[in-house]
């Protein structure tokens, strides 16, 4: 029987926006974090516009009922987990996009792809860098709340970097729109950062204004193996010392044979990481970055070298480095990380993850965005075996606490989400997490906006 409270908001919305029947609502519960807590939802709304989302925070507001936003359902830090009693608002059915080649824009709603918005500005002969490892099927409104970076970020930057503009619902149902196409804009506070990242906590980004970039250059590309996990890491700060690479990822052992198992490439098993750069320098420049980048390994003890300029082989490789996720995730549940550490502080966190693997007993893969010292470390659990679970949970735990005690970061780009919210106060220490918790009071004082996460 549907919760009388909803009928009010079935009819202030289009028909079939609000769905109540359990077998449905159970497919929105979880992102693929795949908390197992997860609440229930009391029903699920698919929005199809700004207004749509007006009036959902209006009833929420009305009736203190939690609003729990949800985009592709792609988040890995349990961010969009539902709440028991709550609504999980959904942004699918919000896709519309114009491009501005004029002035090299884009405005965008929440529910399109990442790859549907690269799709649409490049008939422009324009470009969208951010490219998260899972930019096909991930939407440009999860993008946004958790500031996603991606393969190319070591030299492009990441989602808030190309954030001219948004339209926000805020937790009382007002809208505000915040920026807009211009390149350069001081006036006021810098809201428009304040609301990336900020993990549907805030407010509910309804509208995108993206900047854009022409074409990318086509990139050259270069792999190379490694007998030593502090070769390879000594390899990225060499190539980072003298250059900007358009991509600098990295592979541990662990990672390379589950992507050889799932993909069949002929990888090279033996080694103990891999690392796979590109540069898309201008012209001849090209080449003498990818000249310099195999020198560098070669001086760090590279066991084996290729490089091409042949894209469709460089796709191939980058192509691994993607399937990094759903390869691993055949050997076991994962809990996902996204530490990150200055670059200096890279050897000692990779080799620290790898010591913390051995000493837990469990299987941790790590692939990296390494050329900006963003990794991801991917524990393998076993939900079914409790000292399994346990184990690797108290891994998910060390890690963090291993990047804190670097110097780094608990999430570089999958956000705090509900996985990481009961390291937050150790990373940030007491003043900063009371200032987050007024702009949160402030923004949102009856906590009715995604409950539970980060705070």
């Amino acid at each position: 029987m549907t919760d009388p409270r909803l009928d009010s908001l079935i009819a202030a919305l289009p028909a079939k926006s609000v769905l109540t029947e359990p077998d449905v609502t159970a497919g929105y519960r979880q992102d693929w974090a795949k908390q197992p807590d997860a609440g229930q939802p009391l029903a699920v709304v698919r929005a199809t516009c700004t207004e749509d989302v007006q009036a959902v925070m209006r009833w929420s507001h009305e009736h203190g009922v939690p609003v729990v936003p949800r985009g592709a359902g792609t988040g890995l830090s349990g961010g969009a987990s539902a709440v028991d009693g709550g609504l999980v608002l959904s942004l699918e059915r919000m896709r519309a996009i114009s491009v501005d080649p004029a002035t090299r824009t884009a405005v965008v709603q929440p529910g399109l792809l990442n790859a549907e918005v690269k799709a649409a500005v490049a008939e422009h002969g324009l470009w969208y860098p951010p490219d998260p490892s899972s930019f096909e099927i991930c939407s440009i409104g999860g993008n946004i709340a958790t500031n996603a970076g991606g393969l190319c970020c070591v030299k492009y930057g990441v989602t808030t970097d190309y954030v001219l503009g948004l339209h926000v619902v805020l937790a009382d149902g007002t809208l505000v729109r915040l920026g807009g196409p211009r390149l350069k804009d001081v006036a006021g506070l810098s809201l428009t950062k304040l609301f990336v990242g900020s993990e549907g906590t805030l407010g509910i980004v309804t509208e995108i204004t993206l900047r854009l970039m022409p074409a990318q250059p086509p990139a050259q590309t270069m792999v190379a193996s490694f007998a030593t996990l502090q070769e390879a890491a000594d390899a990225v700060l060499a190539i980072t010392a003298t250059m900007r690479p358009a991509m600098l990822e990295f592979m541990d052992k662990v990672s390379i044979i589950a992507v050889d198992d799932y993909l069949k490439m002929d990888l090279d098993r033996t080694a103990e990481a891999m690392l796979i750069a590109q540069s898309d320098a201008a012209g001849a420049h090209c080449s003498h970055e990818l000249a310099e980048m195999v020198a560098a390994c070669e001086a760090n003890g590279a066991t084996e070298i290729f490089s091409t300029d042949d894209p469709a082989e460089g796709e191939a490789f980058c192509a691994a480095r993607r399937a990094a996720f759903p390869a691993v995730g055949a050997l076991g549940e994962l809990l996902f990380e996204d530490v990150g550490v200055a670059m200096t502080h890279l050897p000692e966190l990779v080799t620290g993850i790898a010591e913390i693997a051995e000493r837990r007993g469990v299987t941790i893969a790590v692939v990296a965005h390494a050329g900006d010292g963003n990794t991801h470390p991917l524990i393998v659990s076993d939900p079914h075996d409790p000292d399994v679970a346990a184990r690797a949970h108290l891994a998910f735990g060390e890690v963090m606490e291993l990047a804190i005690g670097l110097g780094g970061t608990i999430t570089g780009e999958h956000g705090v989400g509900r996985m990481k919210k009961d390291w937050l106060p150790a990373y940030l220490g007491p003043d900063e997490m009371a200032l987050n918790q007024r702009i949160k009071d402030a923004l949102d004082p009856r906590n009715l906006l995604n409950p539970g996460a980060v705070f």
